[in-house]
């Protein structure tokens, strides 16, 4: 049995639906408020700050896929995600489970260098270093030997049906709304973005493959790395229309700070847009040369569809 831990969002329904097409039928869904994505699921109601149930939640597992996400407060950040994840590695540990987890780029720095799996930890704010203390405590276990686990790590989403990203709320959001769109700090820095179902689809096929494990893996990306200008220019191609946007200053985002808590909670966030961000997946493009990788072209039309047909 295959189990996911956090499977509401569109990166754990994504990989529901995959682990189901090419690896198995046997899935259990867990989560506060569980519910199916394959009509064969199993589901799970659990809490897993409580360690009884996080440990009930992992129970006859082979693989545990750990997609949990909490809402964007770095104090709900703090007070629970150590305390679920500790409670999720316990589990696996008693259950001789494999854990594969799934993790952000919180943790590097945010500047100007590309990302590699071999990147220091430089966290930039309270988010970034509670992401820090996860992937360390995964990767001591690992080191001591207590823990088979891999963590899969991706940049900032774009995607369809429930992508939660800066990116989609911006610019697919508004194009949506019919609004301007908006664009943080610049426009002529190159960026790194993951296709949501590729980031779903990468993850099921390392939590399959036995040697991955024991390892920490980019996700793959389009390695074409447009600035926001150019991805505005090829999405207004794709609408056919010309898409108007505004380059949000940094000023901007701290006034809005004072009467937006959400706004608040992305201040430590953007850095990233102040210089270009390339995230690095050379090495899963090397193991996996199979793997097909969603191009922007294709992820905008999708998401053009989607709109359309909604």
């Amino acid at each position: 049995m295959q189990v996911i831990l956090g499977a509401n969002g569109q990166i754990g329904e994504e990989l529901g639906r995959e682990l189901k097409r090419n690896y198995t039928s046997d899935i259990r869904i867990v989560g506060r408020k569980a519910k199916k994505i394959n009509d064969t699921d199993e589901v799970f109601s659990a809490d897993l700050s409580i360690k009884k149930q996080a440990v009930a939640a992992v129970q006859e597992s082979e693989t545990a896929y750990f997609t949990l996400g909490l809402p964007i407060s770095s104090d709900l950040w703090e007070r629970q995600f150590p305390i679920i994840l500790k409670n999720v590695v316990d589990a696996c540990k008693i259950h001789d489970t494999k854990l594969v987890f799934f993790d952000n780029t919180y943790m590097y720095p945010q500047d100007g260098r590309a990302l590699t799996e071999n990147t220091p930890f430089k966290p930039v704010g309270r988010k970034g270093k509670v992401r820090k203390k996860m992937a360390e405590m995964i990767l001591e276990e690992v080191r001591l030997g207590k823990l088979k686990a891999v963590i899969c790590r991706a940049p900032e989403f774009y995607g369809p049906g429930k992508t939660q990203s800066i990116t989609n709320t911006l610019i697919f959001d508004n194009i949506r709304e019919n609004k301007k769109l908006k664009i943080p700090l610049r426009d002529n820095k190159k960026r790194s973005l993951i296709w949501t179902p590729d980031a779903s689809r990468a993850t099921a096929l390392i939590g399959n493959t036995p040697d991955a494990f024991g390892q920490t893996w980019h996700l793959p990306v389009d390695p074409a790395f447009p600035t926001y200008g150019e991805l505005v220019a090829l999405i207004s191609g794709i609408y056919d229309k010309e898409l108007k946007y505004a380059v949000v200053p940094k000023f901007a985002f701290k006034i809005g700070s004072l009467f937006n808590k959400r706004i608040k909670e992305l201040l430590e966030l953007l850095p990233r847009y102040e210089h270009d961000n390339i995230f690095d997946a050379s090495k899963f493009k090397k193991r996996f040369p199979e793997f097909r990788v969603t191009t922007y072209r294709e992820g905008i039309e999708s998401i053009k569809n989607e709109q359309l047909s909604s």
